[in-house]
């Protein structure tokens, strides 16, 4: 079997390049012959479209990439099947999404998010990423676990909790700070870091993150790191936390919430979009409710959406755009895990067990090629 699979190739550490590379690790384990190729259109695409003949595309993106993604590789006759977050909505498309004979989404809400925004979902399976459980895992030397929480400022004898995102607040950082400051006088010996990538939305975002932790008055308890890590620190970061906190605003998956499962870590999250498929809440971690829908009654659309010029589409209903965590539920949550280790270490040895047995990239490659074969009728 031959796969072309389109992401953004070469790696790098976004989120959907993540997704392809190791997908593409998976299909070659299991002995398909795959050439990784970005989705753009190019020279190389088009080589490997006429050339290289795939019985099938996977492409990995969102609705907005189906002219890259669908519709150039039907003009050279080749079966495309995305795999695709939604980011949350689906503005058009529609027509060729009904056509599609199979198609992946990162979750069951993502499938929920193109069902209610017209598409018909009955060739729609959610497929979950895969991360390298054997790069995140558990790392023993204590040592250097210390010694990295030092370097971001954490004490010896302090419980850290770590949120890692493009941006913090997006990952539920400001619900945290508010269920921080809530249980502050009860178990103050905790540290609060807050990893971002270095950007213009992070930097905006910042300043609003500072006023409520100064508000809050918290501010010197948590600190912000930005800065460009590779997966090989990220994976010892997140071992020299002691609870991940992820109660994301919104999330298709939720990879770095499976990374610090596997690192052994309980994590805190929210019991909307990917991360309630991915957590088992009282095993593996906790789910607090929303609190809160976003909705909204229109969004800009723009040229690379497919529309003809930048405009604002206007809903006949309101679309739920996100969520807000229960700062309540976050706080009990929290300070059950700052309070007892034990819990801390029972959940975190759940956790490593259910990441490599459902989210490891041999198991989810191996489901979506069982799938393809059949669906497709390929060998």
């Amino acid at each position: 079997m031959k796969v072309l699979l389109m992401f953004p190739y070469p790696v790098e550490s976004d989120g959907q390049s993540l997704q392809g590379y190791y997908l593409m690790k998976g299909l070659k384990h299991h002995g398909v012959e795959v050439v990784p190729c970005h989705f753009n259109n190019s020279m190389q695409k088009e080589y490997y479209l006429r050339h290289f003949k795939p019985d099938v595309a996977i492409g990995i993106g969102f609705w907005g990439n189906v002219p890259e993604i669908l519709q150039e590789p039907m003009k050279f006759g080749v079966t495309t099947v995305p795999w695709f977050n939604a980011d949350g909505w689906v503005a058009n498309y529609q027509t060729e999404f009904n056509r599609l004979k199979l198609m992946f989404t990162t979750s069951e809400w993502v499938r929920s998010i193109y069902e209610r925004d017209g598409v018909d979902c009955s060739k729609i399976i959610p497929m979950p990423i895969g991360i390298d459980t054997e790069l995140f895992k558990p790392q023993e030397d204590r040592e250097m676990n210390l010694a990295l929480r030092r370097m971001c400022g954490v004490r010896d004898d302090e419980v850290m909790i770590l949120t890692i995102g493009g941006d913090v607040t997006s990952k539920g950082a400001q619900e945290m700070f508010r269920a921080l400051a809530q249980i502050d006088e009860k178990f103050p010996n905790w540290r609060y870091v807050c990893k971002s990538w270095p950007s213009e939305n992070s930097s905006e975002w910042r300043d609003k993150e500072e006023e409520l932790l100064d508000e809050l008055g918290i501010r010197e308890k948590v600190i912000f790191l930005d800065d460009i890590f590779s997966p090989e620190f990220m994976a010892s970061l997140l071992n020299a936390c002691d609870i991940y906190a992820g109660p994301s605003r919104i999330e298709g998956f939720g990879m770095i919430q499976v990374e610090a499962m596997a690192c052994g870590k309980p994590v805190i999250a929210i019991d909307r979009g990917g991360t309630a498929e991915t957590v088992v809440h009282g095993k593996t971690g906790f789910l607090a409710h929303a609190a809160e829908e976003v909705k909204l009654t229109e969004e800009w659309a723009y040229p690379s959406m497919g529309f003809s010029s930048r405009q604002i589409i206007k809903f006949d209903k309101p679309k739920i755009f996100g969520y807000r965590a229960d700062v309540n539920d976050l706080a009990k949550y929290t300070l059950m895990l700052l309070k007892d280790a034990k819990l801390r270490e029972e959940m975190g040895r759940a956790a490593r067990e259910h990441a490599v047995k459902n989210f490891d990239y041999k198991v989810t490659s191996k489901k979506m090629l069982d799938v393809i074969k059949d669906k497709l009728q390929l060998e």
